[in-house]
């Protein structure tokens, strides 16, 4: 299941800023190149799943809202060839930030998740060395 989709891309960024980024025909043809847009898609899917693999069963069956806008933000960026806008770039980071909380568990998603990998210790382990100094060989030191 992607996490965003043209339709919502086109609902928070415009048809004009997906022509601008995407018509790469010469002569333009002053429409979306959908083809450019499902690999900028499949690209976020890949990145996103990278961050959500360690802590998540992928796929996910439902999409949270926190991951559509993550995915919307760095769909953008990658469809952008040169330099995006500063707004642009700063979702970007800011979202890339935010995957790489959600993969140390500092923020959690309301999804399916993996059991936490067991070493098949349990509890504390201590262990102990020869003591440098005993009673014996402190003699006249100690009262």
């Amino acid at each position: 299941m992607p996490y965003a989709t043209l339709d919502q891309l086109k609902s928070r960024f415009g048809d004009d800023l997906l022509i601008r980024v995407t018509d790469r025909a010469t002569p333009p043809t002053g429409q979306i190149d959908a083809s450019i847009v499902s690999q900028a898609l499949a690209d976020t899917d890949a990145v996103i799943d990278g961050y959500l693999e360690a802590r998540y069963a992928l796929p996910v069956a439902s999409v949270p809202v926190q991951l559509v806008d993550l995915a919307l933000s760095i769909a953008i960026y990658k469809l952008h060839v040169y330099s995006a806008e500063d707004k642009i770039t700063q979702d970007y980071q800011d979202a890339l930030r935010a995957l790489r909380e959600i993969a140390k568990g500092g923020i959690t998603l309301t999804i399916a998740g993996k059991p936490a990998a067991n070493n098949g210790a349990s509890g504390v382990r201590i262990t102990d060395r020869k003591r440098p100094f005993t009673n014996d060989n402190l003699k006249g030191f100690i009262g």
